[in-house]
């Protein structure tokens, strides 16, 4: 299978921001696949106007169609109760050097209120992408002591198409400014979506009057 991220969240819904993300840090890290993983019970996220998992599904499938580097997984809506990350990386039983997870900034701060975060920094890369604008110091304390507390070695910054053999790697990747709330209220008010979500997910929501969409 070659060089794989797992690229998890609610995707509630799925927007450009995250295909944009996604396409970067393949081209940066040479993956052979970006795999999109819905969360069915996100932990770390409120329930409040979250679709169904079989819904927020259907969008990424119709949000990467046509690209043969991206897939949709439906491991963690197969298996009850929250979806931990540490599960999901041992289900996919890759080797360490060929299993990467990309998570944001603010996550990594917040990484040790995972379940069990060094495990998981032992499973995978970890792949950290800072939001445009937001301030991340990666020698600041706050991720200092997460990098301790998970035993990392270190923020490294590959080329291009060469991503580095050890360390936390620190891809800074185009972000777009586009809020999954912010959809959800476009949505609600029956607002225009377009050019913030493909076309297909747009008519999903529609279809299907997810958010609020009126029927």
């Amino acid at each position: 299978m070659g060089r794989t991220a797992l690229f998890g969240g609610s995707f509630n819904p799925i927007h450009y921001g995250h295909l944009l993300l996604a396409d970067e840090v393949r081209e940066h890290l040479a993956l052979d696949r970006v795999v999109f993983m819905p969360a069915a019970v996100p932990p770390h996220k409120p329930v409040t106007d979250l679709a169904p998992a079989p819904d927020r599904h259907a969008m990424v499938q119709r949000a990467i169609a046509g690209n043969p580097a991206f897939e949709a997984s439906d491991l963690e809506l197969c298996r009850p109760g929250p979806s931990y990350t540490i599960d999901t990386l041992e289900a996919m039983a890759l080797p360490r050097a060929e299993l990467f997870l990309l998570i944001g900034s603010e996550t990594f701060l917040d990484l040790l209120s995972w379940r069990e975060p060094r495990r998981i920094a032992a499973r995978c890369r970890l792949v950290v992408v800072p939001r445009t604008g937001s301030v991340f110091d990666p020698e600041g304390a706050a991720a200092r002591k997460v990098m301790r507390e998970i035993g990392g070695e270190g923020f490294v910054t590959p080329e291009i198409g060469a991503p580095p053999a050890h360390g936390v790697i620190l891809v800074r990747a185009t972000s777009l400014p586009i809020s999954a709330s912010d959809l959800r209220a476009r949505a609600a008010a029956r607002r225009s979506l377009a050019y913030r979500v493909p076309p297909s997910v747009a008519r999903y929501i529609s279809d299907r009057h997810l958010y609020g969409w009126p029927g």
